[in-house]
């Protein structure tokens, strides 16, 4: 395993000293810590530092990859820290997300409750034209309102339709009140239980647009695998189902932004972060194979 000679506290994957990401590197790591509107397990607001401490323990080397994805510029930025309600942090998440984005610039959040998204993509569309959403979670995420609040977490999603198409995969939850919206606005669901043991990459790039932003709660992932998150619903994602598509989506699609929320560390149970982390460094490499914007 990588030794402790690499380790930068708050940094993540502890990259070697004199080898950080410079103020114009192409990936950002943005740690959001925020749970104000969860309604379950709390905890979340702890998923960033804990998913950044287990990415020192993720290989630099990328055994799938076959490179050290991490030499064309991984800089990690200060992170989001807040305890007021949606209506105002979401604003402030918003116009810090905001200076940090740049048009050849991929942002990685890592959250955080799922409601931090919605300024991600909010920021992105201004950006980037004919953006569209791609949604990996077991919950829809469609109440027009929840728990007194139109951006908490159950409601991200519906906000984010109203700002463009979204792409949904992995669900097994949701209610009669997102079912009909569903049906009625620019959403296309891959339901978990029609469509487990198929492949649907194909059909997802067909009602993505050309330009992508990525979000992935991870209880899209079955609880078997990643134990650690606020709301886990059996019958999720395996590893190979979720990385085989955003390998494919990376690599037929311009991703501009991305993040992996709703962790929960569990203590001495660490392999929920660990696939955050993993994951997330994954999901860099797949963003550089696609553009091929380096020749590692």
């Amino acid at each position: 395993m990588p030794g402790p000679q690499r380790y930068k506290p708050g940094d993540f994957l502890g990259i070697p000293k004199g080898e950080e990401g410079k103020p114009d590197a192409p990936f950002v790591i943005f740690p959001v810590s925020y749970e104000a509107t969860v309604t379950y397990q709390r905890g979340t607001g702890r998923g960033a530092k804990a998913a950044i401490e287990a990415s020192h323990q993720v290989e630099l080397w990328d055994e799938e990859l076959g490179m050290e994805t991490y030499r064309v510029g991984i800089r990690t930025v200060d992170g989001f820290s807040s305890t007021a309600k949606p209506e105002r942090a979401l604003v402030e998440l918003r116009r810090r997300y905001a200076v940090l984005l740049q048009p050849d610039r991929v942002i990685a959040m890592i959250g955080g409750e799922h409601s931090i998204t919605l300024p991600a993509v909010q920021a992105c569309a201004e950006v980037h034209r004919g953006l569209s959403v791609l949604q990996i979670d077991a919950h829809a995420d469609l109440r027009d309102e929840y728990e007194g609040t139109k951006l908490g977490h159950g409601c991200v999603m519906r906000r984010a339709s109203e700002i463009c198409p979204i792409v949904q995969v992995g669900i097994r939850s949701l209610s009669l009140e997102e079912e009909t919206y569903r049906q009625k606005g620019s959403i296309t669901t891959f339901f978990a239980h029609r469509d487990r043991g198929r492949d649907v990459s194909d059909a997802v790039l067909a009602a993505l647009t050309d330009t992508v932003y990525v979000t992935i709660d991870l209880d899209g992932f079955d609880p078997s695998l990643v134990p650690g998150t606020g709301t886990p619903e059996p019958g999720g994602l395996g590893w190979a189902e979720v990385t085989h598509l955003l390998r494919k989506v990376a690599a037929n699609r311009r991703i501009v932004g991305f993040d992996v929320v709703e962790l929960l560390p569990l203590g001495s149970n660490a392999v929920s972060d660990f696939v955050a982390a993993r994951l997330t460094y994954r999901m860099i490499g797949y963003v550089v194979r696609g553009r091929d914007v380096a020749k590692l």
